[in-house]
């Protein structure tokens, strides 16, 4: 059994930064690409950033400049960045994690159950 737990949420004022942290967890044999992704209410869930195993980022639009991926590939987890916040950032924030659990096996993708970010004066 897998599981990612996310850290790091909370509020935060306009201009502020907030470090999100997800440990994978479990019958992990290796892990792929690992990345964030965001859900504000009534909107559908986007990409913030993802990063490979060998450590090649993409971001949105929208973060490029003022969020950082990255990842310990010993320690199973992949943490996000986040610097010059701004109210247009609130949502859920979930982290997910390409990966098998025995040699041989395809991968699949597991989800976090998300952080929530709120980011208000």
């Amino acid at each position: 059994q897998v599981q990612l737990v996310e850290s790091g949420g909370g509020l935060v004022q306009p201009g502020g930064s907030l470090r999100l942290s997800c440990a994978a967890s479990g019958r992990i044999f290796s892990i792929g690409a690992m990345g964030w992704y965001r859900q504000a209410p009534g909107n559908q869930r986007e990409l913030v950033a993802t990063i490979t195993g060998s450590g090649s980022t993409n971001y949105a639009d929208s973060v490029k400049g003022r969020f950082t991926i990255s990842r310990d590939n010993a320690k199973n987890t992949v943490n996000l960045q986040m610097n010059s916040l701004k109210p247009e950032d609130t949502a859920v924030y979930y982290c997910n994690a390409d990966l098998t659990t025995r040699w041989g096996s395809q991968r699949s993708l597991y989800w976090g159950q998300g952080t929530q970010v709120t980011v208000s004066s």
